[in-house]
Parts: structure tokens; C-alpha cells; sequence
């Protein structure tokens, strides 16, 4: 008999059948989703579960070829997707498919904190995609907070505080949405001595040896010049391939960004993400707590100019980053030093001069402090927080070499802000180091109060940073690179610094011990170094004598050596010829 029934009816049958299925299968994975939240919280594994089941007959997208309804669902039918059903046909790539599912998993609070994830090999073959996928999409969730790698381990679901917001949420811009540029300059009064003749042959401006000086022939960038005393990488360590390909990804997202401002407080999305990465230092801050910079350099000058008046006093440490003492100065504060030593400020010196001085703030590297890459120890720590609150002032840490430090239990760092949670403590990082200088993008982190006056005060000077560098670093962090390359950068500075070491040491270069990390090495050449910067401009090469980074700027027999920067052989025959090492 011939079935006359209506070809509609046919498939409508068919629809509700498939959603039957469809239903069964969600029915098992939410059971096998309760099971896996009772159990026990440390370091499970994953269980499988599907997330895009339900999307598929609902968006009438089809199946992926050869994959059975069984193993869509993470059922017993085989070895099934451990998130779901990766649409190939969708405008959204793999990676952010894999990402936003693994994300809303965790919101979601299916995957709790400590859970382990699956192997990048076990992802990579129950989803059909390549490694190199899985990794990409595991390295974006670390990077917004949401995965964190333990070496030698894998990836585990990170403890997120209750604070967090919800990075993966497109309307709010963050990870999965759309996703300054001109830095202060100080000045400063400098000693005599002059570059003379010889200086003007070798390219460098015939003036007085002062921060000016130092800083102006840093840009010269004069052919062939040799810069061992420079306080930047190589440009060709930074990652110049990721940043051109966020910078064309966000000109292709918006092409109207050079048309318009962007906002006083800074880059929503970017002040979003920084707070994750102040998380992992152990900072609490929301983003309404983040101010963006032109750089670190201008963090300074509105945290000074919104929290001194003329005559008010600034600590800093000695030695120190030369360029803040003259545009201190320039605002009519009083440049005070505290000696600075091995682990940190010389503590009775400090509250000797607190009692006399009375100051306002007090400047500090915690982390490989500027220029003997030394850090503070946690003794040291409290001791300067006891000190701010009992003489009351504010203690401002510029931490732009975070990222250049490791961080591990070997190497522990300290920082002030994670002790105090940015109650006295106004917390300063920047990009210009290790991402790309010319972005210019820097922020301060700091209690909500002092947030909305610091934006006021950068609104009334300059209105807005760049939208556009502050764009291209979140677009940088948010893919989940920049953790591996600022790896790249601390793996090849060790092997320098080991290097660069036994060289000083066999031309009679003294170092107070071996700094573990960084690119800075505080050497002491046992002779005025004003001097020698004088000889070495004569042979195309730029110290950075210890004078400079003095407040008081007397002679000295110290020079700050950068050890990315002293690899040119001609740079070791001057100081051997020099200094007379055999």
C-alpha cells in the first residue's frame, strides 16, 4: 500500500525524533555534569560533556562528517568530545569556539577551581582538531584567567576570586568582543664634564655628561652606535610579528579608530585584562580601579602632580631611574634619595629622613629595581609599609619589569602592592619593556578613589590616551602569546647574564653579587665613570655612567651595563683597553 502521509509530516517526524535524541543525550550529560561536580575537588579530570548539542538542531547546522550522534553526545557510543560539537561551517574559528565553551563551562561553575584539564593530545584527538589548536585556544584561557599552567603538570581550572568579571562576554568587550602614544619626558640638572671634540666625531651631541644628555643620544640612533648602557632590548627581541598582526586585526575591526577619542580610565576591555594579570601577582583590583598611561613615565607625572605641591617632599631610591628626578623637580618637589642595597632600602635611613622630611611618596622598584636588578626582600617589605603608615605617605611601585621576572618558588617576588592591596600602595606597569616602546601604554592600579582623581587629573592634561595602542596590547594579551614570549625574553637574558659576568669579571668589572634576573647589571669599574663615558663616546659607544642615577648626581665609579646590549665585541676591547683587565 502506498504511504500517502505528506512529505512535511515526514519530517516533521523525523525533526522530532532527532530532538528526542538530542534530548536523551543532554539528559545523560547533565547527570554525568552532577556526578562530576560531587566529586572531589583536587585536581580531577574533566569529565566529557557535550555543549553543542542542543545549538546544532537548533541553528540547523549540520553534522560534522563521520562523527556519530553517540560521540557528539560523550556518550558510551566512543571516545566523544570532551566540550562539544566544533562547528567547521561557523564564522567563528575553532580556537574561540573551544575558548568560549570551555569559559562558560567555568562561569557556569560546571568546572570548579583545581579541576585538571584534559591533555593537549587527549583534546586534540576526541575533537578532530590539531594540537597546535589546543594549545592556542588553552594559552587564551590563561591569559584571561580562566586556565593557569603548572609546569610539568598541565592546565588546571584557575581559582578565580568572586570579583572576576566575565572576560568571555562580547557585549561587555571582552575576550570574544571587538577587540597612549606619546610618553613625559623629564629633565635634570646635571655635573660637569663635556663630550667635547671627540664626542661630536662619534655622533653625540658635544654637551654636558647629564640625563638629558643620556637620554637625548639614546635617540639619536646613530649608525653603527653601540649602546651598552641603554635601559631598552633590542628592538629585534621584542614581538614584532605579534604586535603588526594585532595592529592590523584591530584596524580591520574598527577602521574609524583614528577619528574619534577614546575614554579618560582607559580601554574597558584592556583595564578587564589587567586585572587578571594583577591577579596572578596576587593584586585585587577591578577594573574601575585601573587607570591607563602613556607609559610608566607619565603614571609618575600625574601621580605627582595630583598628590604634591610645590616645596612637598619625594623619596626615591639611590640609585635610581635618573629621568623622574628632573621632572620632580620641574614641579617644585624636593628629590630626596634612600639608599637602596641589596635587598631593598636601607631601612634606618628611610625612617631617619621620613621623621626629617616628612614625605609625600616614596618611589621603589620591589622587582628588579632599576638599574641593579636586585628585589625587595619580604623583611624589607613590611618594614617600609610600617614606615608609610607611621610617617603617612604614599608609597608609589613601579613594577615595569615585571614580566622579566619569574616569579617562581625559587625566585620569589615581593610586592607591596600584593601586601597592602592598594591601600597606601599605588601600583605602576607598563608594556614599553618587553611588548613594543612606541605603543606607549602603561597603567596604575590603585584604590578606588584615588582611581577617579587620577583619571580627572590625565582627562585635564592630555584628555585620552591612544585607543589604538591600548587596543593592539589587549588584542597581544588576550591571544594568550605574550606569557610564552616574555618566557623567550627571561630564558635568553639568563644565558647573557651568565655570560656577561664572567666577562666583566675578567676585565676587573666588580658586581655585588650575581643578580638572578633582568637586564641589568650595576657594575663597578673603580674609576669615575663620567670619565670614562667621555673616552667611550669617542669610539661610538653610550654608558650610562652611575652619576645619573644619583639625585645628587656627585661622581661615581658605577655604571649600569644592559647585558642584551653588550654583545658586540668592540665593547669589550674598549673596557679591557680601559680599565686594564688581563
Amino acid at each position: 500500500m502506498t504511504n500517502t502521509r505528506p512529505r512535511t509530516s515526514l519530517l516533521g517526524a523525523a525533526a522530532a525524533a532527532a530532538a528526542e535524541a538530542v534530548n536523551e543525550a543532554l539528559a545523560a550529560a547533565q547527570a554525568r555534569e552532577a556526578r562530576a561536580i560531587a566529586a572531589p575537588a583536587p585536581g580531577p579530570a574533566v569529565a566529557s560533556v557535550p555543549l553543542a548539542a542542543k545549538q546544532t538542531v537548533e541553528r540547523g547546522r549540520a553534522r560534522v562528517p563521520g562523527r556519530t550522534p553517540a560521540a557528539e553526545a560523550g556518550g558510551a557510543g566512543g571516545a566523544g568530545p570532551m566540550f562539544g560539537l566544533l562547528l567547521r561551517e561557523s564564522g567563528e574559528t575553532l580556537i574561540d569556539q573551544i575558548v568560549r565553551s570551555v569559559a562558560a563551562r567555568i562561569d557556569d561553575r560546571l568546572l570548579r577551581g583545581g579541576a585538571r584539564m584534559p591533555s593537549i593530545r587527549a583534546f586534540a584527538a576526541s575533537h578532530g582538531v590539531s594540537a597546535f589548536t589546543v594549545v592556542a585556544a588553552y594559552d587564551k584561557l590563561v591569559a584571561t584567567g580562566y586556565l593557569e599552567s603548572r609546569r610539568g603538570a598541565g592546565f588546571f581550572v584557575r581559582e578565580r576570586p568572586a570579583m572576576a568579571l566575565n572576560a568571555a562576554d562580547p557585549a561587555a568587550g571582552g575576550a570574544f568582543g571587538v577587540h597612549g602614544l606619546h610618553g613625559a619626558a623629564g629633565m635634570a640638572g646635571g655635573l660637569g664634564g663635556t663630550g667635547g671634540a671627540r664626542a661630536a666625531l662619534a655622533g653625540f651631541e658635544s654637551k654636558p655628561i647629564d640625563v638629558v644628555w643620556l637620554v637625548r643620544n639614546m635617540f639619536r640612533q646613530m649608525p653603527h652606535q653601540q649602546m651598552p648602557g641603554s635601559g631598552v632590548l633590542p628592538p629585534e627581541w621584542l614581538d614584532g610579528p605579534a604586535v603588526a598582526n594585532a595592529l592590523r586585526a584591530v584596524s580591520r575591526q574598527n577602521p574609524t579608530l583614528l577619528l574619534s577619542y577614546g575614554v579618560p580610565q582607559g580601554f574597558l576591555p584592556l583595564r578587564q585584562q589587567l586585572q587578571h594579570k594583577l591577579a596572578e601577582l596576587e593584586i585585587a583590583a577591578a577594573p574601575e580601579q585601573i587607570v591607563t598611561t602613556a607609559g610608566v613615565t607619565q603614571a609618575l607625572d600625574l601621580v605627582a602632580r595630583e598628590f604634591t605641591r610645590p616645596g612637598d617632599t619625594i623619596f626615591v631610591d639611590d640609585p635610581a631611574w635618573f629621568l623622574m628626578f628632573g621632572s620632580f623637580a620641574a614641579l617644585g618637589a624636593k628629590v630626596v634619595g634612600i639608599p637602596r642595597l641589596a635587598d631593598g632600602p636601607d631601612i634606618a635611613r628611610l625612617a631617619e629622613l621620613a621623621a626629617l622630611h616628612k614625605p609625600k611618596l616614596y618611589i621603589i622598584n620591589s622587582v628588579l629595581h632599576n638599574p641593579s636588578s636586585t628585589s625587595l626582600s619580604a623583611a624589607k617589605a613590611f618594614q617600609v609599609l610600617r614606615l608609610s603608615e607611621e610617617h603617612d605617605f604614599l608609597i608609589v611601585e613601579d613594577d615595569i619589569y615585571c614580566d622579566l621576572h619569574p616569579g617562581s618558588a625559587v625566585q620569589p617576588a615581593t610586592r607591596l602592592s600584593a601586601l597592602d592591596q592598594l591601600q597606601r600602595v599605588i601600583y605602576l606597569s607598563g608594556f614599553s619593556k618587553t611588548m613594543a616602546a612606541n605603543l606607549r601604554v602603561g597603567f596604575i592600579a590603585t584604590s578606588p578613589e584615588r582611581a577617579e582623581r587620577l583619571a580627572d587629573r590625565k582627562m585635564l592634561s592630555t584628555l585620552t590616551t591612544s585607543d589604538i595602542g591600548e587596543r593592539v596590547v589587549y588584542k597581544v594579551l588576550s591571544e594568550g602569546t605574550y606569557r610564552k614570549h616574555a618566557d623567550r625574553l627571561r630564558a635568553r637574558l639568563d644565558g647573557l647574564r651568565a655570560k656577561t659576568l664572567r666577562q666583566m669579571e675578567r676585565i676587573g668589572l666588580k658586581v655585588d653579587g650575581s643578580p638572578p634576573a633582568g637586564m641589568f647589571v650595576w657594575a663597578d669599574a673603580g674609576c669615575d665613570t663620567n670619565v670614562l663615558t667621555e673616552r667611550a663616546m669617542a669610539h661610538n659607544l653610550l654608558l650610562a655612567p652611575g652619576s645619573l642615577f644619583s639625585p645628587k648626581q656627585l661622581p661615581s665609579t658605577r655604571m649600569r651595563l644592559n647585558v642584551a646590549a653588550m654583545q658586540e665585541p668592540a665593547i669589550w676591547r674598549f673596557l679591557e683597553r680601559e680599565l686594564g683587565g688581563s
